[in-house]
């Protein structure tokens, strides 16, 4: 008998579908920072409007250059030690082949480092919202530099570059739980508890200026996270990626409706920020856990993620602890909770085997989230807090107080808003004069 011949496994090839595919995800992942500045916009003071915005477009200027010039190396690049990475030949991003893939994948390196990149812009972006009316704006801007070199990058690879220590103990993150939301929100702890907070807070009511422009943010980051979530599977071969676009939808619906409902209860009414508050809540806690979880696990997710995210916002007032616009109630909170019901509702038939408490695989996933959660919120936290700190005492991080009572705006980017110069002058005026003129000789009659 003939000895059997083994063949080697063929090499992935370029795939066009994949490729396309991905580009359109990178696309929409970079529409919610657009999305992320309407969503804060619309919630400040109508005299820090344009202050919000910029916090996050800045953003996209500032992490594409750094990504280039070495934040894709130190993220994805060959490990060292499991806590980072480096490739001298991704540095400026002149070596890379147009055709090469990344590695296991269908996919060119440049399309994997693009779609990581719309990640890595919109992380430091999500910490503004709690930093909304007092900071300088070139202060916020060294901090994102800093913060993405030393916080972000380093904490990229340990949750998804091969070596890194999260990735190699199993920690689950389909799409930036703990890499995104929990960084996020734990540097914006961390900073606001270095910056003090706003003149007026407990105070004065600092309502939202434009519910409209929140729920236009909202939308488009609803929309953008389709490809936030369904894109990290990195293709679209089998079937992962469509359940994890299913699951995004049907948490984030339930996470809607649970805050409502929960708003209605404890408050007396369903309001337009509390939907869409609801629905960033089940994004953010569905990011981590979509791949892993069955539609009903994601029922169960948003759900949960809903009522207690609903309740975290309101735990500043008791703490004292301004943030300004939920992000540490939203977002550190949502990916807590996304990562570490993991551990209870991952239903092994998804992006892995691996069984959450509910479906008989025990407590094992659940400690190893727990490992990955409370790594990287406390290695934020004071990271961040180091950094706002630094900054304080050289430069200064806030507005003078006085700018910042006569608005943000105008100080830090010598413009408004909204300008209402004009309003009741010119055509209106000359028109309504000969009517009332007319009247007048009436009554003189």
């Amino acid at each position: 008998m003939a000895p059997a011949i083994t063949l080697a496994a063929e090499a992935p090839k370029l795939s066009a579908a994949n490729t396309g595919f991905m580009l359109i995800c990178s696309a929409l992942v970079m529409l919610m920072t657009p999305g992320l500045a309407f969503f804060y916009g619309g919630m400040v003071r109508v005299k820090s409007t344009l202050n919000m915005l910029m916090m996050s477009f800045i953003s996209l200027g500032i992490v594409t250059i750094l990504w280039v010039l070495y934040g894709f190396s130190m993220a994805f690049g060959t490990d060292s030690g499991s806590l980072i990475g480096w490739n001298s030949d991704w540095v400026g991003l002149g070596n890379i082949g147009l055709t090469e893939l990344w590695p296991g994948y269908t996919i060119p390196v440049f399309v994997f480092l693009v779609f990581q990149l719309m990640f890595a812009i919109i992380t430091p972006a999500l910490i503004s919202g709690a930093l909304a009316d007092r900071v300088k704006f070139s202060a916020w801007a060294l901090f994102i530099a800093l913060w993405a070199t030393v916080v972000y990058f380093p904490v990229a690879h340990w949750v998804w570059g091969a070596g890194g220590w999260a990735f190699e103990l199993g920690v689950i993150d389909f799409a930036g739980g703990t890499a995104v939301h929990i960084n996020a929100g734990a540097a914006a702890l961390g900073v606001i508890l270095v910056i003090g907070k706003r003149v007026g807070f407990k105070k004065d009511p600092m309502r939202p200026h434009s519910l409209p422009l929140v729920m236009l943010g909202a939308g488009l980051l609803w929309f953008g996270w389709f490809g936030f979530n369904a894109g990290s599977w990195l293709g679209n071969d089998d079937g992962v990626g469509a359940l994890m676009f299913v699951n995004t939808q049907v948490a984030t619906a339930a996470a809607m409706l649970a805050w409502l409902i929960y708003e209605k209860i404890r408050h007396g009414a369903f309001t337009t920020l509390g939907a869409a508050s609801g629905a960033v809540a089940g994004l953010v806690a569905i990011t981590p856990a979509g791949g892993a979880v069955t539609p009903m696990g994601a029922i169960a997710v948003g759900a949960i993620a809903g009522v207690l995210c609903a309740m975290a916002v309101g735990l500043k007032y008791k703490f004292g602890y301004d943030d300004s616009l939920d992000v540490v109630g939203v977002h550190l909170v949502g990916g807590v909770l996304g990562s570490l019901l993991i551990g209870l509702f991952a239903s092994g038939k998804g992006q892995s085997t691996v069984e959450g408490l509910f479906y008989g695989g025990g407590l094992t996933q659940f400690w190893k989230q727990c490992a990955g959660v409370f790594a990287v919120l406390a290695y934020s936290l004071i990271v961040s807090a180091i950094l706002a700190f630094i900054l304080d005492k050289t430069m200064g991080m806030r507005v003078p107080e006085d700018d910042e009572v006569a608005g943000i705006d105008q100080a830090e980017h010598a413009e408004t808003a909204y300008d209402f110069s004009g309003a009741g002058g010119g055509a209106a005026k000359t028109a309504v004069a000969p009517v009332a003129a007319a009247a007048s000789k009436k009554v003189d009659a």
